[in-house]
């Protein structure tokens, strides 16, 4: 497993993945950063199938916090960050859905 790899959290939900990386607010750039106290988190993230490759176009759905999103905790960004990729997969966000996902085939 690379580095790149191990920054990354999967959880499974109703079939699909939801894939989130916890960020260090102010330093997004340097991932895998330690932590120092009074950092803030922010989070990045994608929901695809399982297996499938977010690189290519067209198989995953990502989505980011919010520009002025900052948690106090990686648990709470997590806790965030898989809440927004379960409303993703739900059909609940407001401006993402995994609708392609399925009727692309992918």
């Amino acid at each position: 497993m690379s580095d790149e790899d191990a920054r990354w959290r999967k959880v499974d939900y109703e079939g699909f993945e939801i894939h989130v990386e916890l960020l260090i607010k102010g330093h997004e750039q340097e991932p895998g950063r330690s932590s120092a106290p009074g950092d803030r988190y922010t989070y990045i993230g994608y929901v695809c199938h399982p297996g499938a490759d977010p690189k290519l176009p067209g198989h995953a759905v990502p989505f980011h916090a919010d520009g002025e999103d900052a948690f106090v905790s990686a648990d709470e960004a997590e806790y965030e960050a898989v809440h927004v990729g379960r409303s993703i997969v739900d059909g609940t966000h407001p401006d993402l859905t995994v609708l392609p996902l399925v009727t692309g085939g992918v």
